[in-house]
């Protein structure tokens, strides 16, 4: 008979992540270096441009209008159908779910759970920094500018910078800063970098967003995978504590194990002639007691009783004893002298 309790499917998920309780050795975290420091400062830079050139309607916003007039959903018809397709490599559900499965499986090979809440804290960042400069500045869209030659800004809007462009690049960047090679970084980074550019000019041509919303966008997601780094301690304790929780879960649900008999406990012996002595005395005690216990109470009428050898056998022809006169009956004085002084 099998003992051992069902295990449910989150008890196997962390068993098998058990398997292997550190990392492999060839799974590299990246770290702050001083290059990756100055790209961040370059891409901050070029953002705080990019904003301060459409704050002052510079040529950056007269030529965010010379691309809308070109409309170039009507100058190149026979993609649209297609691009309308590919815009969805920016959306943020389904390229999230995408890309979470394969970083859960990713989770699962590794017996880690760092792709996960990578994607997880770049996502957070990218809600946080994209979200509040949406609503912060409020542009207007292409088509809902009301002023020709107008910024559009602190209007009410949620276009710059672009969402689909700003989530492509973190999206699809993740998987190059999760590789595990140097070739396999090189070979995602191009691949992310194609996708994402081609996200951004696929808004323009559509006509959703300005040129300089998509050139924001691009800034904003580099902003973010280039400081991922400096949240590498805040996922690794996130981490230790959910396996922290795990560990308390399993010990509030573990079944108590009865605890063993003291050592040197006497146990009383008894010898093999005591033991066959007891189990006859037992045996035979059983049949007694049974018949004690199957007997039914006696009711007798009242009055005296004579024993068993004082009564007289009767028969249709009367009595087969014979009278004796000498005997006296039970309850009466007896007619003998009483010997003795």
């Amino acid at each position: 008979m099998c003992t051992e309790p069902k295990l449910s499917r989150l008890d196997r998920v962390f068993a098998r992540l058990d398997r292997e309780p550190e990392r492999p050795a060839h799974i590299d975290v990246p770290r702050m270096s001083r290059h990756r420091v100055v790209l961040f400062s370059a891409t901050l830079a070029f953002y705080t441009a990019i904003v301060w050139a459409v704050v002052v309607s510079s040529w950056l916003v007269r030529l965010d209008w010379q691309v809308m007039f070109f409309r170039p959903y009507q100058q190149w018809p026979q993609i649209h159908a297609f691009l309308d397709y590919y815009v969805v490599l920016g959306q943020r559900g389904p390229t999230a779910v995408m890309v979470a499965s394969w970083l859960g499986w990713r989770s699962w090979r590794q017996h880690t759970l760092r792709p996960l809440l990578t994607l997880g804290t770049a996502l957070l960042l990218l809600n946080a920094t994209v979200g509040a400069a949406k609503y912060g500045m409020g542009r207007l869209g292409p088509h809902y500018a009301t002023v020709i030659g107008s910024n559009e800004m602190w209007r009410g809007g949620d276009i710059f910078p672009s969402g689909h462009t700003a989530n492509a690049v973190v999206t699809w960047g993740i998987l190059a800063y999760l590789a595990s090679t140097p070739r396999a970084r090189r070979w995602l980074s191009a691949l992310s970098a194609v996708t994402s550019l081609g996200v951004g000019l696929t808004t323009v041509y559509l006509g959703t967003h300005w040129l300089s919303d998509v050139l924001l966008g691009w800034a904003a997601g580099l902003l973010i995978l280039l400081a991922l780094p400096w949240f590498e301690p805040l996922i690794a304790l996130a981490e230790a504590g959910i396996f922290t929780l795990r560990d308390r879960w399993r010990s509030r649900r573990a079944v108590p194990v009865p605890a063993p008999a003291p050592v040197g406990t006497p146990t009383p012996v008894v010898s093999p002639r005591a033991a066959v002595a007891v189990d006859k005395e037992m045996q035979n005690r059983e049949p007694v007691a049974a018949a004690r216990a199957a007997r039914s109470p006696a009711y007798l009428a009242p009055g005296p009783h004579t024993t068993r050898s004082e009564r007289t056998p009767v028969t249709p022809a009367g009595s087969r004893r014979p009278p004796h006169s000498d005997r006296v009956s039970r309850g009466t004085a007896s007619a003998r002298p009483v010997a003795g002084g």
